[in-house]
């Protein structure tokens, strides 16, 4: 990649892709997007060891599914259905071999948890990126955000091959690993930074050599991007990245860290935040700051809400796109192309979903 940014402006070709991709989200019942793509992945899976065992082939309503398949928490799968033969996944709770497995802590232990990735997965977050590009696009219909770089701070992306066709680490290091060959000249910072495990020394490396003029988009936690910010400011000035257009923000609560980052946003940036997961991305900014988050209806991902109070209720009520209330502290569960099958993800859904 030049340090002078990207080999030429694709904006125009990513605005006529996002007009289309806006026109088919507004188009959609939620009802009937997430009703079918359950039943799809039910179907995709039902030879899998668990469609097997849960009767996938006689599956075709939510309320069957739902019948058939208990809640579960992350250490039940890993007993059950992935300890067994981890790292290696053939036809699990997925059909074929499960390529990735990203490491979390999630957010109820502390113990690492190994996420399936597949490769459906990977795709479906990859167009959930496109979907953020999109709603800023809308909402900034001048902006030239592929005419310089994406900016993407995340922990290492090495991955360590640990079987056959089987590689695991951070979900920063996946996505790395699967962005299209050609996307590589709008995108920061370069394999060999990316490659640093030592985090003080990375930004420190990122504060150097980032071409600070080129970026356009950044994306982060919200305590990862104040930090490295800070740094750019110290050897840029303020704005640090002059031509920003987009920051891209979750993982943690934004209101905390809003003031002390606009003094380092330029005038007009874009600031919106996602809901993204290691086993699914569940929803994206679509309006402006503070208007809410928009589901992913279409991304590979089911999902249901279960009432917080009932969550050690032996028959919890299992709500869903049809009869989600607003009001109500929910906890989320997933179903998904990653082979997450009523999945508690052991979060309350943020207020600011809807």
């Amino acid at each position: 990649v030049s340090r002078r940014g990207a080999p030429f402006d694709a904006t125009p070709m990513l605005r006529a892709v996002a007009r289309r991709r806006l026109a088919r989200i507004e188009a959609l019942d939620p009802m009937e997007a997430q009703r079918a793509l359950l039943l799809r992945l039910v179907r995709r899976a039902a030879g899998t060891r668990f469609g097997r065992a849960h009767g996938f082939g006689s599956i075709d309503s939510v309320t069957s599914y739902q019948a058939r398949v208990p809640l579960r928490r992350y250490e039940q799968f890993w007993e059950q259905w992935w300890r067994p033969t981890a790292p290696v996944l053939v036809d699990a709770t997925w059909p074929g071999r499960v390529p990735y497995l990203a490491l979390s802590s999630g957010t109820t232990s502390g113990a690492t948890k190994y996420i399936p990735v597949t490769r459906p997965m990977v795709r479906a977050n990859r167009g959930a990126g496109l979907d953020i590009l999109a709603w800023h696009l809308r909402a900034r219909p001048r902006s030239r955000i592929f005419g310089g770089l994406s900016f993407m701070l995340g922990g290492s992306t090495a991955l360590e091959r640990v079987a056959p066709g089987v590689r695991q680490g951070d979900l920063s290091g996946i996505a790395a690993a699967e962005v299209p060959g050609f996307l590589n000249a709008w995108s920061w910072p370069p394999r060999r930074l990316a490659l640093m495990s030592d985090w003080d020394a990375k930004l420190t490396a990122l504060a150097e050599e980032t071409p600070a003029v080129a970026i356009r988009v950044l994306t982060g936690t919200p305590s990862w991007l104040l930090v490295l910010l800070e740094r750019l400011a110290a050897r840029h000035g303020s704005p640090p990245l002059p031509g920003l257009e987009l920051l891209v923000h979750g993982g943690v609560a934004w209101a905390p860290y809003r003031d002390r980052l606009a003094p380092s946003l330029p005038p007009g940036c874009d600031t919106r935040e996602v809901y993204p997961a290691s086993e699914g991305f569940v929803a994206i900014a679509d309006r402006g700051e503070g208007e809410g988050l928009r589901l992913n209806l279409d991304r590979g991902c089911f999902f249901e809400f279960v009432p917080v109070g009932e969550l050690d209720a032996p028959t919890p009520t299992r709500h869903w796109a049809a009869t989600i209330e607003t009001g109500v502290d929910y906890a989320v569960a997933v179903t998904s192309c990653a082979g997450l099958w009523s999945y508690l993800l052991g979060d309350t859904v943020p207020d600011a979903v809807r």
